[in-house]
């Protein structure tokens, strides 16, 4: 089946690919599936590994608008999907009472009426991700848009509660509006850093992939891609180093956002090749705990930059 122009995860790796993500098939067969079944798709690993540009690169690819929401420790609704835009309804209320009065039972059902109308609702990305302003069509294919909730480890259960109705039905309920509902499923991807466990309710409703650091190999040409004019040489040595890093049990394993920095840091600072001395002056690039740096230090550099100039052959 053709989904979006794509007929299945091989081809959606080459799609991904020209939006500068490079993606595994793991990866890609999940994200064809939720496009597919219009499910949403939990995407969780560690920090660093990709997850949040996942929802870039489709946006990009498909041309449609980004909704984000980033998740923190007591986001509530009137945060992630609506409030009332309480000023313009109190400046409305002492308007109408100029020109009109509000002293009948008729006016102020009226006047409530008009308070809690669309006129005064302030759409948050949840709801924003249903209204059908966002949505495009192109080819005569209505494309809806992509919704990223980001970091969902972060929110409380009660909120992940309220997320159940949207992801399963794509629907919002407001009181004082009803149900609220958008013609097709925006593409919606969830990530985790898994600082702790989603709940079993929200994981049903989802396709889920655990994102994996990625091979040196991929590494290597993600590097090559994001810090364009650093040596082959030298990306070679920073993801051959990364690599080592990672496999020493860190307490914070580099990400490639981290091998990406550490590459630019390195050329801007002149380097063709790491040695000793601008290893340890840019460590804090590639880790960012103390305890991580002390067990990084006893890395034989001088082994890992003869791999890495073997690989460069």
């Amino acid at each position: 089946m053709n989904y979006f122009g794509v007929s299945g995860p091989k081809e959606l790796v080459e799609v991904l690919d020209r939006q500068d993500y490079v993606a595994d098939e793991g990866l890609a067969t999940a994200l064809y599936l939720a496009i597919a079944l219009e499910r949403p798709l939990l995407l969780e690993g560690d920090a660093g590994v990709g997850k949040t540009e996942v929802a870039k690169a489709v946006s990009t690819w498909l041309g449609v608008p980004l909704i984000r929401l980033q998740c923190y420790e007591g986001i509530d609704v009137s945060q992630a999907v609506y409030e009332w835009d309480y000023s313009r309804q109190l400046l409305h209320i002492r308007t109408r009472e100029l020109v009109r009065g509000v002293e009948s039972d008729e006016n102020l059902e009226q006047l409530e009426d008009e308070l809690f109308s669309e006129r005064f609702l302030v759409r948050r990305p949840l709801l924003r991700a249903l209204d059908s302003e966002n949505y495009t069509v192109k080819d005569s294919e209505l494309l809806p848009p992509v919704l990223l909730i980001d970091e969902i480890d972060r929110a409380d259960d009660e909120f992940e509660a309220y997320l159940l109705e949207i992801l399963s039905e794509n629907a919002v309920t407001i009181p004082e509006l009803g149900r609220l509902t958008s013609e097709r499923a925006p593409i919606t991807i969830l990530t985790s850093n898994r600082t702790r466990d989603v709940h079993d309710a929200l994981k049903r409703r989802c396709l889920y992939h655990w994102v994996e650091h990625p091979s040196f190999d991929r590494e290597l040409e993600i590097i090559k891609r994001k810090a364009p004019g650093v040596s082959e040489v030298l990306v070679s040595q920073v993801a051959t180093i990364t690599q080592e890093v990672r496999r020493l049990g860190v307490y914070k394993p580099p990400g490639i956002a981290e091998a990406i920095d550490w590459a630019r840091s390195l050329s801007l600072l002149g380097s063709d090749e790491i040695d000793a001395e601008v290893f340890a002056k840019t460590l804090g690039v590639l880790v960012k705990y103390r305890e991580d740096e002390a067990r990084v230090k006893d890395l034989d550099l001088s082994s890992l930059i003869r791999t890495a100039l073997e690989r460069v052959k």
